[in-house]
C-alpha cells in the first residue's frame, strides 16, 4: 500500500510541473493538476492539503533532484576542468528540459518575494549549488589551474551566477539552436573568471 501511495504521489508531482510549465504558476489550479495527472480533484486532496503545498513540495523535490543529478556527474571525473565540463553538462541538460525547467523555477522566485518557505528552499539550493563551485575551485586551486588569489565562496557564487543569467538570457532569446553556444560560452566564461 505504501509503495503505490509514493507512486501516486509522484505522478500528482509531475503532473503539477507539467500544469505549471504549461499554465504558469499564477494560472494552475488543483482541477489542472487533476487533469494532467488523469485524476480526480479529490485524489489530489488527499495527498496535499492545497495547491500551495503541492508547489511548496514540488519545488523542494525538483531542486533537490537537480542538486542530486549534478553530483552524480562531477563524482564521475577526477579534475577541476572535468568537473567544471560536466556541472555545466549537468546544468544545461538539454533545450527542452532546460526550457520546462526554467519556465517553472522562474515563476517560483517570483513567488518567493512573499513566501519565506520559497525562500527557504531557494537559499537552500543555492548552498548546495555554492557547495559544488566550492569543491571544484578548491580542487583547481590544488592542482594549480585556478589561480590561487581568488576567493572560492565569491567565485562559487559567481559560477551558478553565471550559469543561471546565461540559461535565462537564452530562455529570453527563445532560440532552441543557441542552447550549445550559451552552453560552451559558459563554460569559457568560468574558465577565465577562474584562472
Amino acid at each position: 500500500m505504501k509503495k503505490k501511495e509514493e507512486e501516486r504521489k509522484k505522478q500528482i508531482m509531475k503532473a503539477a510541473f507539467n500544469a505549471v510549465s504549461s499554465l504558469g504558476y499564477d494560472n494552475v489550479t488543483l482541477q489542472d493538476i487533476a487533469n494532467h495527472a488523469n485524476v480526480s480533484k479529490g485524489v489530489v486532496h488527499y495527498y496535499f492539503t492545497s495547491k500551495q503545498n503541492i508547489l511548496l513540495e514540488l519545488l523542494e523535490s525538483i531542486t533537490n533532484k537537480i542538486y542530486s543529478y549534478e553530483i552524480k556527474e562531477i563524482a564521475k571525473y577526477q579534475t577541476a576542468i572535468e568537473k567544471l565540463q560536466a556541472y555545466i553538462n549537468a546544468v544545461f541538460v538539454s533545450p527542452q528540459e532546460n526550457k520546462k525547467f526554467y519556465r517553472v523555477y522562474l515563476d517560483f522566485l517570483a513567488q518567493a518575494n512573499g513566501n519565506e518557505e520559497y525562500k527557504k528552499i531557494n537559499l537552500k539550493f543555492y548552498e548546495n549549488c555554492w557547495g559544488i563551485g566550492r569543491e571544484i575551485i578548491e580542487l583547481g586551486k590544488t592542482e594549480g589551474v585556478f589561480s590561487q588569489d581568488i576567493d572560492s565562496l565569491t567565485n562559487a557564487k559567481m559560477i551558478r551566477a553565471i550559469i543561471d543569467g546565461s540559461l535565462i538570457q537564452w530562455l529570453t532569446c527563445d532560440l532552441e539552436e543557441q542552447h550549445k553556444f550559451y552552453k560552451d560560452t559558459c563554460f569559457h566564461s568560468l574558465l577565465k573568471l577562474l584562472k
